[in-house]
């Protein structure tokens, strides 16, 4: 047994005689004073299974009672610090990704920025494609993939999966009680394979996209599924739990079946994953506090400063359209435009997830979009999101955004804009007169910059072509001073030694980006 790395107990027992998705082994593991109860799974064939995920080091005891009765003990060893390149660099053995503030840190308290793409039916491809869709993923810069539990039936995704998640009865319904456990391995192998690369599951549970009536299933069968789910796979420590994919379209469920989904969700996680919710049109209610982090789909991105401060809670935009060239207009922006929101989300605070919507020339492949299915990734986006996750990841903290003039006023008292008005030039007495309409004026003010403190301060041009600028850097300090070319994925030095207010010749082009990192 290993510090933040599952364990498993496997015992022999006999059949269940009535649901095998709800025969479930109790077991309670104790470590330094401290236990932890948790339920194992029928795994068929006479195999009843128990997976824990250790989050301390140290010498445990555990039973088992129900369906098997066995104790024992192991000795869980520390989470080795692993060397550059080893499993600990690619997030392994760092334990489960929490929220903290406005980010996220894996347990052992390392900061995680999640750098996200989709592959909706990853695990309802042939093992071929999965092979190679994996494969694709190892080299690429994407360290969460969210997918779906369920087939997905969509344009440019129409193939039957090799397994369902249950068996049929007689009248061709899908049976709950009845885990089909070859889909289950096929999902679990997926996990791990994901798992030895560095890359999160963000798993979706439910969504609307369907012809085999999975998303049709009634309360009483969602719960049952979700049950099993969750003792088969919250022992995976590289997994989050999306309720759905956009889940205001899933007609079948009330907001008040959601709610009671999530809260289930929530109580028999016993590692308490990040969860989150996914929309079309109407965000969830991220304040419940249920939900980890806002899990957002808009093209609205000069709102993501807004809503870190509605919600208290790390935002992460999980669909802002899917650099391609099909007819969808989600699915037909460019490369360079895919770059630019990654840019935008991330110098405001937020997180961003890439998708690939490229058809193939050759009709032979051209069914197979990464967005759907995997394969190859085609795309100019992916080099420059690797660029850009490279500089984040070497600044000292997360970035925090820097508020814009407009939003500073917004959050001004009475006496403070009075005292302001007095002494402003006629355009910032005119907006202080709109009152609350400056809230609608303040959404067109698209700033893109951050910080981490006075570390470092980065900002982002976008498709502003601007030949000189102005940065205000604290006085006390030196920065060194980067010019960061976003799409040729170039950085020059500006400046070696600047602080307080400091004039920037800048190239007059769009796609720019300036970097400013503490010396002394």
């Amino acid at each position: 047994m290993r510090q933040y790395e599952m364990y498993e107990l496997t015992f022999k027992g006999a059949e269940p005689e009535g649901s095998f998705a709800e025969a479930a082994p109790d077991a309670v593991f104790r470590c330094n004073g401290e236990e932890k109860a948790v339920k194992g799974f029928y795994a068929g064939n006479g195999v009843y299974k128990v997976r824990f995920l250790p989050e301390q080091a140290g010498s445990y005891s555990w039973k088992v009672t129900g369906m098997v009765e066995q104790e024992g003990t192991a000795i869980c060893e520390s989470a080795a610090a692993a060397p550059d390149g080893g499993p600990a660099a690619a997030g392994m053995g760092r334990g489960v990704v929490r929220a903290e503030g406005m980010s996220f840190r894996y347990e052992d308290g390392a900061w995680f920025y999640p750098f996200g793409t989709t592959v909706y039916a990853l695990i309802h491809q042939e093992d071929r494609l999965a092979a190679e869709t994996m494969a694709s993923l190892k080299s690429a810069p994407f360290n969460k993939v969210r997918f779906c539990v369920f087939p997905k039936h969509y344009d440019f995704n129409h193939n039957e999966p090799p397994y369902y998640a249950f068996e049929k009865r007689e009248d061709g319904s899908w049976d709950v009680n009845r885990p089909c456990c070859a889909f289950w391995e096929r999902l679990e192998e997926i996990l791990v394979q994901l798992g030895k690369i560095g890359i999160q599951a963000d798993l979706i549970l439910f969504h609307p996209y369907d012809r085999w009536g999975f998303a049709s299933m009634s309360q009483e069968d969602n719960l049952i599924y979700l049950d099993y789910l969750l003792r088969r796979l919250a022992a995976y420590p590289n997994v989050w739990w999306s309720l759905a994919n956009e889940y205001d379209l899933c007609t079948a469920k009330s907001i008040r079946d959601w709610e009671e989904i999530e809260d289930f969700v929530a109580e028999n996680d016993p590692y308490r994953h990040l969860l989150s919710n996914h929309n079309c049109f109407q965000n969830w209610d991220f304040t419940r506090p249920n939900v980890t982090h806002a899990c957002i789909q808009s093209r609205a991105l000069n709102r993501v400063s807004d809503w870190r401060r509605r919600y208290q809670k790390p935002v992460v935009v999980d669909e802002c359209c899917y650099e391609g060239n099909i007819r969808h207009i989600w699915g037909s922006i460019s490369g360079r435009e895919m770059t630019n929101r990654f840019w935008r989300v991330v110098t405001m605070g937020g997180y961003c997830t890439h998708g690939e919507t490229l058809l193939e020339k050759d009709a032979s492949r051209e069914e197979v979009l990464w967005w759907s299915k995997g394969g190859r990734l085609k795309g100019e986006s992916p080099a420059r999101i690797a660029f850009l996750r490279k500089i984040v990841e070497e600044l000292p903290g997360p970035i925090e955004p820097v508020d814009s003039w407009i939003v500073k006023i917004l959050r001004m008292s009475g006496e403070e804009k009075e005292q302001l008005s007095r002494q402003a030039e006629p355009f910032v007495k005119a907006m202080l007169r709109l009152g609350d309409e400056m809230a609608e004026f303040a959404d067109g003010e698209f700033v893109c910059q951050g910080h981490c403190g006075e570390e470092a301060y980065l900002t982002f041009y976008d498709k502003r072509t601007c030949g000189e600028d102005v940065l205000e850097l604290p006085e006390a300090h030196s920065y060194r001073v980067e010019l960061i070319d976003t799409w040729g994925m170039n950085r020059t030095v500006l400046l070696e030694k600047a602080s307080g207010r400091t004039e920037l010749e800048l190239p007059g082009r769009e796609g720019m980006a300036v970097l400013a990192v503490k010396t002394e």
